[in-house]
């Protein structure tokens, strides 16, 4: 295995030999900063929107991380499916795995492979070793190519030769139990040129629960009068083994009812305790003053619940990630692997529905609730009460959560890896990255100097390679269906920007190209202008486009999922089921139709599906293609009042085409036409699945947001934004793009003080955000507005290099939950100790 991968690395390494070029955007981004007294140059000039906090951000803010903090940065949404796991997103169609947002620590990628985005910062850089955060909100994608149609977040950590010296952190916290954090990191320089550093930090607490109960089929019943409590086809949001895939139509004393089986909550089939372990090791080489070359390796071990299409508990979950990167001002290059082992986790709705199939299966439950059924309304029992007693009867001897039966199946489909029968997650999976950058004006200075022109050129190529496991992903190569799924991508790209009126006026053009191994190349231009008359305004716009290559999970995924085979939008994936399939919302409406027929109209079921058949839509989708955004973002940036009040203005507008989605379908078993409609009312002669394609529709959003800093003495800063997101209304709409998944409206209002009287700081922060509808496979329905009020104090000794921080987030402690099916988030209450040697 250790050759082979020297053999990948080799093969990557050589063909980019050529092209090492200076990573000047990783150089550009951190060197935007905000002095006392002006913006500075690079911030002045950027044709993007960027926004970077630093230390001062990170001392005032009272979230239990830095990387939380994140949340309270203008044009910044973030979503906690655990106290553990936090998403990071902008500008829309948000989700818990986020593929059109990269997270990058130190200009590297930090995504899992197989998930295709980051779990959190779980491979990140620790508190004590993170120097400060760049984040691009907006299209990224002409320079940093693939998942960051939406933006990035750059982590930049502190370098072993700037920032030598011990460090040691703890924090004490409580929410629903004790949380504890503990961290360290230590930084040595050997001479001039040699420098590590080491860091490592430790998680354990208790996660938040998810205790979400609302009806997520309360019209299951409807025909028949029954609802709320007495609607035996009940899906509560937060139980599973209820859904659609464990409900069944039955007829009983000459009605049709919808009955679900019985189901867990959330809180019976996962283990709500995190563990979570990380370090890394870094060494730095200084070749010469301006050239240096890294080596960095990342570890992290976790346990705690993660969220996707379903929720999970992460179990021994290993992640691990080798980069080495060369930095000079004319050429630099990045060559880095990560992997992933998902260890011990499992699917918990999976869990749920095989824990009550393996008691008692669905035939036999559902002949059983049948005869109770019949024996109570036989004595005169009202029928929500027979249908009561018909549950009970059929759940007879069913296994009770915290009891050695239950705990022994629940460990025993823990490592089934088959969602028809079990729950594991069973996935190795690793990506390889190479990239190179040149700074062409730095080489050849005499041809672009007289012309006042930068130029940089740049490539990279990734290849993700995933273990075929039998459940997750099949490789669908015949003849080679348990070997690894290779999916690559190459891009380049060339970058120009050329200084106008005496530098007041700066004009960029990138151009880019990347070519994946099933779609044609694409291109993505980026135009931008921006005006600055003097060091303390400036005014940008620009025109930019980017594509978007299917995820790993998207174009191969190959898994039953609660009854539903979810598959990804390839051809060699799906081939089959775009041709014959019908969409699974003109189902559920025909089948609703043929109910109040037979229950409330006296139709025979014959006569009712012949008389609906009409409302069966035939798929009109087709195989998965790149998604495509075009985008017109402009911005405003300025020093007012003495340099008193900064300010950050941007807006955009955006329009999707062939954007990736997801939607149900159901194959009928039969190709008889007449037999169809019979077959798409019966679930035992259908097959449901869930494919990755594109919407039809033209997909449009537009937004702005607004930032101020306002520093009201030497000592006290006022700081404020608000964010204003929208999805348009769309051409040929086809439902698809529903997923946005994110508030209109979100506001951030603080006051802080770095002393406020001797040896003391503190602040204060209030966060909001209204009403916004989340669409999930899990879920849909409203996210109730909810508010948040920080507040933090600290102390620093004056003859000692500690410091004592008091915090608190939700000190109300109002709970809410950032979107549907996550957890209820309650007040997190900390106390946190910082050594610095």
């Amino acid at each position: 295995m250790f050759v082979r991968t020297l053999f990948i690395l080799f093969l990557y390494f050589f063909p980019l030999i050529g092209f090492a070029q200076v990573d000047t955007t990783s150089k550009y981004l951190q060197e935007v900063v905000v002095s006392s007294s002006r913006i500075s140059e690079q911030l002045l000039y950027s044709p993007v929107s960027i926004l970077k906090v630093g230390k001062s951000f990170f001392q005032q803010s009272s979230q239990a991380s830095i990387f939380d903090a994140l949340e309270n940065v203008q044009g910044v949404q973030l979503i906690t499916p655990s106290l553990g796991f936090k998403v990071i997103n902008a500008r829309g169609f948000s989700n818990t795995t986020n593929v059109r947002f990269s997270q990058l620590v130190d200009g590297v990628d930090m995504q899992s492979p197989h998930i295709g985005g980051p779990i959190g910062n779980a491979l990140g850089p620790t508190d004590l070793d993170i120097d400060q955060v760049e984040i691009v909100t907006g299209i990224a994608s002409t320079m940093y190519g693939m998942n960051t149609v939406n933006g990035l977040a750059n982590l930049i950590s502190k370098t072993p030769f700037d920032s030598p010296g011990f460090s040691f952190q703890q924090k004490a916290g409580f929410s629903t139990k004790l949380y504890t954090e503990s961290t360290l990191r230590y930084s040595h320089p050997f001479s001039s040129k040699w420098a590590f550093k080491i860091n490592a930090s430790f998680v354990q607490g208790s996660d938040w629960e998810a205790n979400n109960l609302t009806d997520l089929n309360p019209l299951a019943n409807s025909s028949t009068n029954l609802i709320g409590e007495n609607n035996p086809g009940r899906d509560l949001v937060n139980m599973y083994g209820n859904e659609s895939s464990n409900r069944k139509t039955i007829t009983l004393q000459g009605k049709t009812y919808v009955v679900s089986r019985t189901g867990y909550l959330e809180s019976d089939v996962v283990d709500y305790s995190i563990k979570n372990a990380k370090g890394d090791l870094g060494l730095a080489y200084q070749i010469s003053p301006n050239s240096m070359l890294l080596y960095s390796y990342h570890i992290a071990l976790l346990d705690n619940v993660y969220q996707r299409s379903n929720r999970f508990r992460l179990q021994d979950y290993l992640l691990q990630q080798h980069a080495v990167q060369y930095q000079s001002d004319i050429l630099s290059f990045k060559l880095y692997t990560n992997s992933e082992d998902t260890g011990n986790s499992y699917n918990l709705r999976s869990m749920a529905e095989n824990i009550d199939r393996n008691f008692k299966s669905d035939v036999v439950w559902y002949d059983d609730y049948t005869k109770a059924f019949n024996s109570a309304t036989t004595v005169g029992t009202y029928v929500a009460e027979a249908l009561n007693q018909a549950r009970a009867a059929a759940d007879l001897g069913r296994y009770q959560p915290g009891s050695p039966s239950y705990k022994d199946v629940l460990a025993k489909l823990q490592q089934i890896n088959n969602w028809d029968l079990g729950a594991a997650l069973k996935v190795k999976a690793r990506l390889v990255h190479a990239e190179a950058q040149s700074n062409l004006s730095q080489i050849f200075p005499s041809l672009f100097k007289a012309l006042r022109l930068d130029v940089i050129a740049g490539i990279d190529r990734r290849t993700y390679i995933i273990g075929s496991d039998g459940n997750y992903f099949v490789n669908p190569e015949k003849g080679n269906e348990t070997g690894d799924i290779l999916y690559s991508k190459t891009g380049a790209y060339t970058s120009f920007s050329k200084k106008l009126w005496a530098d007041k006026l700066r004009l960029g053009f990138v151009f880019r190209v990347d070519k994946n191994d099933y779609f044609n190349l694409t291109s993505n231009p980026r135009l931008t202008v921006v005006f600055a008359p003097n060091a303390f305004h400036s005014v940008r716009v620009g025109y930019q486009e980017g594509y978007r290559f299917p995820s790993i999970f998207e174009a191969y995924s190959n898994i039953n999922s609660g009854g539903v085979k979810r598959v990804g939008g390839l051809p060699v994936m799906s081939s089959g089921v775009f041709e014959n399939s019908y969409l699974a919302t003109s189902i559920t409406a025909f089948q609703a139709a043929v109910l109040t027929d037979v229950n409330k109209n006296g139709l025979s079921k014959t006569l009712a599906i012949v008389k609906n058949k009409e409302l069966l839509v035939k798929n009109p989708y087709t195989y998965i293609q790149p998604e495509h955004i075009q985008s017109i973002e402009g911005g405003y940036r300025g020093a007012l009042l003495g340099n008193r009040l900064l300010i950050d203005a941007d807006f955009y507008y955006n329009q999707y085409k062939s954007f990736i989605a997801q939607t149900n379908v159901n194959v009928p078993k039969t190709v008889a036409i007449d037999s169809i409609p019979f077959a798409l009312n019966d679930k035992n002669l259908q097959s449901p699945y869930r494919v990755w394609t594109n919407s039809k529709s033209v997909v449009k959003t537009y937004g702005a947001s607004f930032g101020f800093n306002y520093r009201l003495n030497s000592s006290w800063a006022m700081t404020g934004n608000v964010t204003y997101s929208k999805l348009g209304k769309s051409e040929n709409d086809d439902g698809l793009e529903d997923g946005f998944n994110t508030p209109d409206w979100v506001l951030n209002v603080g006051l802080s003080s770095m002393k406020i009287a001797k040896n003391w700081a503190g602040g204060i922060n209030y966060r909001w955000q209204n009403t916004y509808y989340w669409q999930s496979f899990l879920a849909n329905d409203w996210v109730p507005a909810y508010g948040s009020l920080d507040m933090q104090i600290q102390y620093h000794f004056s003859i000692l290099p500690v410091s004592i921080k008091l915090s608190g987030t939700n000190i109300l402690n109002q709970s809410y939950y950032s979107f549907l099916g996550g957890p209820q988030i309650g007040g997190m209450y900390m106390l946190t100790l910082i050594l610095n040697k």
